[in-house]
């Protein structure tokens, strides 16, 4: 099974970066209200990049460490298409 590690704009321009095994449906989630506490009451978000993984403890390490970048590197990160230790 897959695991992705997604980055999400709200409405208010922030960003939020999390994980999940069905994308779809987790955005869908973060849309009506019921994904996460931070996106609630920031609706609607909208999807910019996600990265797909084997294994939902190496994409709950790369949460980790894309959560601890600045919001500067994440969105370097999504330009650019990865970030180098996500290779």
């Amino acid at each position: 099974m897959a695991w992705y590690v997604y980055i999400v704009e709200c409405s208010d321009g922030t960003l939020y970066t999390g994980i999940s095994n069905n994308i779809v449906k987790r955005i869908r989630e973060h849309n009506l209200g019921i994904g996460s506490k931070y996106t609630r009451g920031r609706r609607p978000v909208k999807l910019l990049r996600k990265w797909d993984y084997e294994d939902k403890s190496l994409a709950s390490k790369m949460e980790h460490r894309i959560k601890r970048l600045t919001r500067e590197g994440k969105l370097r990160s999504i330009m650019n298409g990865g970030v180098q230790f996500l290779g």
